[in-house]
């Protein structure tokens, strides 16, 4: 076990304190819409694979499934998506309701208004690379999570 030369401070610390802050941020943002950062972004996900598995909407998210099952579930009782079942009645998949696109189209603008200005603050060129960063870290973390699976597996 290394000890000595751990690079600090921490990647997932640093990063989840970064993502909390935004997601205040957003939030507060949205507050008027009546959908938060996390539905805002499950709807979205869902208007991408729309009647598709739930488990391709998961993986687009990098969500767990049962949390994502948790946030569907608040969605569904707000009227904003319909869940069925999906080709193989193993799987399931959800579309979004009249209501869900309205409740979308209320949280857009204060979406876009938060996404320009921190784009904005922070310098395009700057998030743009930023972008690719943060998508080559989670890689490596992805990578290092399939190695650890095989690890345990054995």
């Amino acid at each position: 076990m290394m000890t000595g030369n751990v690079r600090k401070p921490c990647v997932c610390a640093s990063v989840r304190r970064a993502a909390r802050r935004l997601a205040r941020t957003y939030d507060s943002a949205l507050a008027g819409s009546g959908m938060n950062v996390t539905q805002f972004a499950v709807m979205r996900a869902l208007e991408r694979h729309e009647n598709e598995p739930l488990s391709r909407v998961a993986d687009d998210l990098a969500m767990e499934r049962t949390s994502l099952y948790r946030a569907l579930a608040l969605l569904e009782r707000n009227n904003w998506i319909k869940l069925k079942s999906g080709r193989d009645n193993r799987s399931r998949c959800a579309s979004i309701s009249s209501l869900g696109r309205k409740a979308l189209d209320r949280a857009q603008p204060h979406w876009a208004h938060t996404q320009s200005a921190i784009v904005e603050k922070f310098g395009r060129v700057r998030w743009a690379h930023f972008v690719t960063e943060m998508q080559q870290l989670s890689q490596c973390a992805a990578d290092l999570e399939r190695g650890l699976a095989k690890r345990d597996a054995k």
